[in-house]
Formats: structure tokens, C-alpha cells, sequence
């Protein structure tokens, strides 16, 4: 029986993970750390190898991670961290931030200097270790002869590694394959690939599978309608509206706490109490069970939707739900069902799943779809939900099944304009008007090969004075050195990036420049390691 782990045994693995570019050594540094953890902390390792703790955010941030001296030697059990940290997060009510403190300070003060920085990392949500999800999924399968295939099938229902790791360390195969979805735990979402026009999205998804030529019904109108129609058996490509609001997964059932209603972000975070009009649009429904994918977004009095920064707002802020929903209300459409009544539905295709949505949902809740193989016929559909307001659409085989957690060419996004998601890696002193404001930002992508960012970028444009006003504040909180021009920062914070192109380029890093970048909004629903890779820049070269 393996001895209990040191929280220093996790740090050296990091550090030693971080120091190769191999990924086959980071997957076998990772195993051999899975392997030595007894049985009762595999799902803690796990968590903590890829940069997540199992109790979520545990209201400790930068400025309130303690200063105080590190131990000289290394003597800090995991599971005394992770006991500590429960503790933390379980700290509320009158008093609860001087509590937190106290705690975290005597857990720091038992710390190494480097175990001190690994928990900040890990606290805060910034561990950077080129090791996260891929070569952990593929050292689980590794240490506990799983195929690969099979873990990353089991994560979709785990919902997060840590889960998944202990199943497979306790049951090998058999327990991984019984992972079941499970009403109450939150699937990870499935994600759409990209494509400029909806011509190269159909050459998608008609390469996919789909068959092209039947034409189905359509919608009326170009945002949530009550005449939308979605996919048929054998039917043609999808084409449907691509709301710009907030991702949400509804999770219904009788063992849900008093209201039977579970919400869930795209990260997975419970925001139900912020959410009261989704809560009653569920509990309107006649199912015993169900889980349902779908947005929510602010609109306007004409039915149009309010900048994403108004959704964003009011789905982030913890001000009482009733006061917001007065000034801010919130409209949810739903496009996807995943369950209903003790039926998972991830295994069939959309066109089975868009069959019993609509059965179970009022037609005003569903997101407007027009079912054709006539490629005219959808851009005359996705024109329409352009002149709506909203930004873009999403082209679907009828035969896919729902893909959690990955980005396949089963769903296939068009925007009218090209967009990537990177992450600000620094900020330069603004002069002029600017002055006094941080303003040029510095663009990075995500590396798949060292899990880090490499910067592909500069710009200044889009940026009205409000947003250089926050984002000033925001850098401020993010930054790691000043050199009295450009601050360097801590690779948090995403932004959505509207560019006319990409050229090769000698200036940064990544090996190519972005043509007229400007800055579309910034993206406090995604985390850095969701961002555009690397690669995928490259190829609009």
C-alpha cells in the first residue's frame, strides 16, 4: 500500500513537468505520481495536477493570500491541505474573510517557499505547469491501464478529472465505462469548430456525415422563435441562431433542494440563485428529470440583445437575484436536451434530441433553427439573425451526438466577421489622450506543446473609454512587474479579438501577426486554457 503523499511530492512533479516540452514525459511523470498515491487522495492529485481544487473557489484571491514566512522544511501531508482548504471554503457569514485569513495563514506558515507558490498558483486559479488536462487524461490512462478513449469518454460524465481518476484507480475499465451521466453533476458542454462562411461550414458538417439536399421547414424569424423548426431523422444540416449571451446548463429533478433546479455556467459553476427566470421557466416544464443546454442574454425592449457586458454583469453579480432581475431580466433558450426523465440522450442523435426538446419545451424557449440542404436557404437564414442582433450561426449534422467537453466538426460556428479568443499577457502605459490609462494590449495563444501562451499580437483599437477605465484597474490587479512602459501580467485575463487576417511575422513569438486587431469584449466566462491554440492561428495564415 502506497504511504500517504506530501504536498512537496505534487510540487516537484509540477516543476518537473513544467522543465520538458515532451509530452510523453509529462504524461509518465504524471502517472508515476498517480501510482504512488494511495486509493483515498488519487481524486485530490488529480484535482490539484490540473490546476482545480475539488472544493471550487474558496474566497481567496491574490491580495489576500497570506505573507508570512515559509517553512524550512518540507512537511505538509496533501491530505492536511486539502482538509485545510475545506475548511477555508466552508468559512461563512459575519467574520468569515478575517476567519479565511487566519486559516490560510497557518496553512501557509507550515509551507515551504515553494509549496507557498504552488498553492497561490493553485488557489488562484493560475497554474501554469504545460501539464494540465491532456497529458493528465492521457497519464490516468496510463497508470491504471484504462484506454484512453475510455477515460476521456469517462470524463465527459465525470464532469472533472479528479472523479474520473478515482474511479479508474478503484475499478480500472469496469468503473470508468459505468460513469453515467448524473442529474445534479454538471457535464462539460460541447463546443462548435469554426468556419468563415456557412458554404465551409456545410463542407463540414456534409463531410461529417450529414446528408445534404432534404429541406426541412424553417423558422419565421431569426432569433428564438415560436416557428423554429430543428433537425429530422436523415434530414438535412442544421443551421441555427448563435445567441451572444451566457452558455447554461439547466439541471432538473426532485433531489435538487427546494426548487429542483440546478444552473450551471460553462465552467460549470452553480449560479441557480442568480438566475430566478431560468429556475421558473424550469419548474414550468412537465418532466420528472431533464438536463437542458442553452443561453441566456439580456434583451432590450424590442427583443434585441444588449451588449454581452450587460448579460455578463448580471449573471456574475451576487446582488439580490430580485432587485437585478427588475433591472437586468434575463430570457434563456434552450438547444439541446441531455436527459429527460431518467433517459440519457448524449448517446442519440441531434435529431432525437431536437425532437423531444421541443416536446417538452414552449416553442418561445427554443433557439430558432432552420432545417435544409439548400446552402442559399441558410444564408438567407443566417442574414436574418445578423439583421436580429445576435452573431452568427451554428451549422449541425442531424446525425451527431453531443461531443461534452469537445470541439468537433459536428457543430460548426460562422461569424460574420473572424474572431479568436487569446489572452492578455501584458499592457503598455497609454500616451496622448491615453495617458494615465493601460492601453496597447499584448495577445497570446494558447501552446498545446508546453501548455503556455506565446504572444501573437499587439492592439489598441475597440477600446471605448469605459473599457480603458476597467481594464486599467484590471491590469493593475494582474500585474507581476512594471517597467515603467509595459506591465507584464498574469495570463488571466481572456479577450475576444476581431481581425481582418493573419500574416507570417518575425516580431513575436508565436511566428505570425494579426491583421487589424481590435478588442470586441473581454470574456470573464472563459478560462485561459479555453482560448484559441497556437495552431489554429497559424492555419488563417
Amino acid at each position: 500500500m502506497p504511504g500517504p503523499l506530501l504536498l512537496a511530492d505534487l510540487v516537484a512533479t509540477s516543476a518537473a513537468v513544467a522543465a520538458t516540452r515532451s509530452r510523453t514525459a509529462k504524461r509518465d511523470l504524471l502517472a508515476q505520481l498517480l501510482r504512488r498515491a494511495p486509493a483515498e487522495e488519487v481524486a485530490v492529485v488529480a484535482a490539484y495536477l490540473s490546476g482545480t481544487l475539488p472544493q471550487g473557489r474558496i474566497g481567496l484571491g491574490w491580495r489576500s493570500l497570506p505573507r508570512v514566512a515559509a517553512a524550512g522544511t518540507a512537511s505538509l501531508a496533501l491530505a492536511d491541505v486539502d482538509a485545510a482548504l475545506t475548511r477555508i471554503a466552508a468559512s461563512a457569514g459575519p467574520g468569515s474573510a478575517a476567519g479565511r485569513a487566519a486559516l490560510a495563514q497557518e496553512l501557509y506558515a507550515a509551507a515551504t517557499a515553494d509549496e507557498q507558490a504552488y498553492l497561490g498558483a493553485l488557489v488562484t486559479g493560475t497554474l501554469r505547469q504545460g501539464s494540465l488536462e491532456g497529458p493528465l487524461l492521457a497519464a490516468i490512462a496510463v497508470a491504471y491501464q484504462v484506454p484512453e478513449d475510455t477515460v476521456r469518454r469517462g470524463l465527459m460524465f465525470a464532469g472533472a478529472p479528479g472523479p474520473l481518476a478515482a474511479a479508474a484507480a478503484t475499478g480500472g475499465v469496469a468503473a470508468v465505462e459505468a460513469l453515467r451521466l448524473e442529474v445534479g453533476r454538471p457535464v462539460r458542454p460541447m463546443l462548435a469548430g469554426s468556419a468563415k462562411t456557412v458554404p465551409a461550414a456545410y463542407g463540414v458538417v456534409d463531410a461529417a456525415g450529414a446528408s445534404p439536399g432534404a429541406t426541412g421547414a424553417s423558422a419565421g424569424a431569426a432569433g428564438a422563435s415560436t416557428e423554429a423548426t430543428g433537425a429530422s431523422a436523415g434530414a438535412a444540416p442544421v443551421v441555427q441562431a448563435k445567441l451572444d449571451g451566457i452558455r447554461i446548463q439547466v439541471h432538473i429533478a426532485a433531489h435538487l433542494g427546494a426548487t429542483g433546479v440546478r444552473v450551471f455556467t460553462r465552467s460549470l459553476d452553480d449560479i441557480t440563485e442568480r438566475l430566478p427566470e431560468v429556475v421558473e421557466l424550469a419548474r414550468s416544464l412537465l418532466v420528472r428529470s431533464a438536463v437542458l443546454d442553452g443561453e441566456v442574454l439580456a434583451l432590450d425592449g424590442a427583443g434585441r440583445p444588449l451588449p454581452f457586458q450587460i448579460t455578463g454583469a448580471r449573471t456574475a453579480s451576487t446582488a439580490p437575484a430580485d432587485r437585478l432581475r427588475e433591472s437586468t431580466p434575463l430570457t434563456a433558450y434552450l438547444f439541446d436536451l441531455l436527459h429527460l426523465d431518467g433517459r440519457d440522450l448524449i448517446d442519440e442523435p441531434l435529431h432525437e434530441r431536437d425532437r423531444l426538446l421541443r416536446a417538452v419545451l414552449p416553442a418561445a424557449s427554443v433557439v430558432a433553427a432552420r432545417c435544409t440542404g439548400d446552402v442559399a436557404a441558410a444564408q438567407e437564414f443566417a442574414d436574418g439573425v445578423l439583421a436580429q442582433g445576435h452573431e452568427g450561426v451554428v451549422v449541425k449534422d442531424p446525425t451527431s451526438r453531443y461531443a461534452a467537453g469537445r470541439r468537433g466538426s459536428g457543430w460548426v460556428k460562422v461569424k460574420p466577421v473572424r474572431t479568436l479568443d487569446l489572452v492578455v499577457l501584458a499592457v503598455e502605459r497609454g500616451n496622448g489622450r491615453r495617458t494615465g490609462y493601460l492601453s496597447n494590449i499584448h495577445l497570446g495563444a494558447r501552446d498545446p506543446e508546453t501548455g503556455g501562451f506565446v504572444m501573437v499580437g499587439k492592439t489598441f483599437k475597440g477600446m471605448t473609454d469605459a473599457m480603458l477605465a476597467w481594464q486599467t484597474q484590471r491590469f493593475t490587479e494582474l500585474a507581476t512587474s512594471d517597467d515603467g512602459y509595459v506591465v507584464q501580467l498574469r495570463p488571466e485575463q481572456v479577450v475576444e479579438v476581431a481581425i481582418d487576417g493573419v500574416q507570417t511575422s518575425r516580431r513575436y513569438p508565436g511566428g505570425v501577426a494579426l491583421r487589424f486587431a481590435r478588442v470586441l469584449r473581454y470574456r470573464d466566462d472563459k478560462a485561459p486554457e479555453e482560448i484559441d491554440a497556437l495552431p489554429s492561428v497559424r492555419s488563417l495564415v
